[in-house]
């Protein structure tokens, strides 16, 4: 996975808002963002759980963005509380599934994400928003 953004634990939003332009880890429990946009992929992940569209999401303002983007791509962004939660409480067998149908999403937008890295990835993902669920804490994404 490429060290270009991270999700992350934090407690509120000013602390994850606090990363910004800058590497989360050590200071917060991290989960590296790979080869794809983390933005677009918290989306398609909600989008594959729920059945809703991603441009639905999209309208309803999801991911929230913290941040100013600025102009060199920083930015920080919290996931959706629906999608924490679905990815706390999915089991293995539902994650699997949604990861694999990502993985060629990303395949037919001419990115490789392959099958078993997307099931890696999604249950490391899952395992944060355990960990982040259990401490009353938030899922968020800081691009760098």
């Amino acid at each position: 996975m490429d060290e270009w953004a991270d999700f992350l634990i934090a407690s509120d939003d000013a602390s994850a808002a606090a990363v910004k332009g800058f590497s989360p880890h050590p200071a917060f429990k991290i989960v590296p963002v790979g080869i794809y946009d983390p933005a677009d992929a918290v989306v398609e992940w909600e989008s594959l759980f729920t059945g809703d569209s991603p441009q639905e999401l999209m309208r309803a303002g999801e991911p929230q963005v913290l941040t100013e983007i600025t102009n060199d791509g920083c930015y920080v962004f919290v996931m959706s509380k629906r999608l924490q939660a679905l990815l706390a409480t999915e089991d293995p067998l539902q994650l699997e599934e949604v990861a694999h149908k990502w993985s060629h999403l990303r395949r037919v937008d001419g990115e490789f994400v392959e099958q078993g890295e997307a099931v890696s990835h999604l249950a490391e993902l899952a395992s944060l928003a355990r960990t982040a669920t259990g401490q009353g804490a938030r899922l968020y994404c800081s691009v760098r």
